[in-house]
């Protein structure tokens, strides 16, 4: 992250949206199509169901210069792999804890339920997630410094 654009106040918070194949997948694709709007600075990366998202895909992103990480999964007994969010929502609130252990800001991560018909739902949380990051920052703790 460059500390000149945070400097000039035009720093913009880099946020990865992880989401299922499936429903929120679906969900990606209609709010696009059906004219939604969500911030350009939202980087959506496609995953087979939301139980597959290792943390260290979480802490590598944040790493990596993300802001903040979103997950989207399907809604609570709606999984195509049965409890694949189920396991997401316990992995994610545990990683949490780790996130503040380390001193990072826990709200930079966010888990949230969606249908692939909801295309209106997923542009509100791709919204809220960049201004919930915008007001903590930029991330610090994680990102990976380079040797000169």
């Amino acid at each position: 992250m460059g500390e000149a654009g945070e400097k000039s106040g035009s720093w913009e918070p880099k946020v990865v949206a992880f989401v299922c194949s499936w429903c929120s997948g679906l969900s990606a694709d209609l709010a696009g199509t059906g004219g939604e709007e969500y911030p350009a600075n939202v980087r959506v990366v496609r995953v087979p169901c939301a139980g597959r998202i290792n943390p260290l895909f979480v802490a590598k992103a944040l790493q990596s210069g993300a802001d903040g990480v979103v997950i989207y999964g399907c809604h609570p007994g709606d999984c195509h792999y049965h409890t694949g969010n189920l396991s997401a929502r316990r992995r994610m609130a545990l990683f949490k804890r780790f996130m503040t252990y380390i001193g990072t800001e826990p709200e930079r991560i966010q888990v949230s339920w969606i249908s692939g018909a909801e295309g209106f739902r997923f542009a509100e949380i791709a919204r809220k997630a960049v201004e919930d990051v915008r007001a903590l920052g930029p991330v610090k703790g994680l990102v990976k410094e380079t040797v000169s």
